[in-house]
């Protein structure tokens, strides 16, 4: 009997070791909005190159208003397609310049996701960002709802993100699965950890958290472990009567996010600011590496194919 135990914890091990890719993400290739506008901005689809070639698609939005604005770059959740932030940008992200791109293999872009390809991704748009004409580039925010706040945070340590928001953030993937899978060596297997409590207390941006009253997905005892972490915390709230999936599109969430990048963008800039990576270096790199394409929708859809 101990012997067939043992054979099934083995074959339970080797399955989830082999699945982890399905386990950690579930790329949703359909526009959650067709055809995406955004009514506070100019809406154009964006094709850009990742360092390796990878061809990632999204939308860049700019305010109406001539001149620099501050700006947001938004990391979505494992499941989720980012066309709907477009729809919703004039109140999430007013008066702000908006990069919203879908993760390889999410949506219209191309590959595979992995940790490692959506922080260097994410690096790779924060240079990009900083580097627009119409953006400040020492107004930069990031945006990560769930999976993506592992991904916000990372770019917010790498790079000198002006402030940092995280929509039921987690302490990291490992320690999600071990709660999921208790008898397995979960923390031996896992390729794609997203340990954001190992990079929060280097963050040097302002950070606000927000929480789903209720959320089965990330508990809130996982979200305490890294509120207790961040250096630079601003605000920890629960959002009423919301759960871990339609938190982002509540306009009580929506409204919160508006009105603290608002006046985290009103204030005077410090003269230090967070991330490894100084400002002309990035413009420099973004300069040297300004191999994208500002893509009608015509030319997505013959990328796409």
């Amino acid at each position: 009997m101990a012997g067939f135990a043992s054979m099934v914890w083995l074959g339970l091990t080797a399955a989830v070791a082999a699945n982890q890719r399905r386990l950690v993400f579930n790329p949703n290739v359909e526009r959650e909005v067709k055809s995406p506008r955004s009514s506070g901005h100019r809406t154009r689809p964006v094709v850009l190159r990742a360092k390796d070639g990878t061809r990632l698609s999204g939308w860049l939005m700019t305010p109406r208003i001539a001149g620099r604005h501050p700006a947001v770059v938004y990391f979505g959740g494992r499941s989720e397609e980012v066309s709907w932030v477009v729809r919703d940008a004039g109140k999430l992200f007013p008066d702000m310049a908006v990069l919203a791109v879908n993760y390889r293999g999410y949506g219209e872009s191309h590959g595979v996701p992995a940790e490692i390809h959506m922080v260097e991704d994410g690096c790779m748009l924060f240079d990009w960002m900083a580097a627009r004409v119409h953006v400040d580039p020492d107004r930069i925010a990031v945006v990560g709802r769930s999976l993506g706040s592992g991904v916000a945070v990372q770019v917010a340590k790498e790079r000198p993100a002006h402030s940092v928001v995280l929509i039921t953030p987690y302490d990291s993937i490992v320690a999600i699965a071990k709660r999921k899978f208790r008898v397995m060596p979960v923390e031996y297997m896992l390729r794609h950890r997203f340990e954001s409590i190992k990079y929060a207390p280097a963050l040097k941006a302002p950070t606000y958290v927000l929480r789903a009253a209720s959320d089965d997905i990330v508990p809130h005892s996982h979200t305490d472990q890294l509120v207790a972490k961040l250096a630079t915390l601003c605000g920890d709230d629960v959002v009423p009567g919301s759960d871990h999936l339609d938190i982002p599109y509540l306009e009580d969430t929506q409204a919160r996010i508006a009105r603290f990048l608002t006046t985290q963008f009103a204030r005077p800039l410090e003269a230090a600011a967070g991330g490894t990576a100084t400002l002309p270096a990035i413009l420099e790199t973004a300069a040297q590496a300004d191999g994208i394409v500002l893509a009608s929708t015509a030319q997505l859809e013959e990328a796409h194919h």
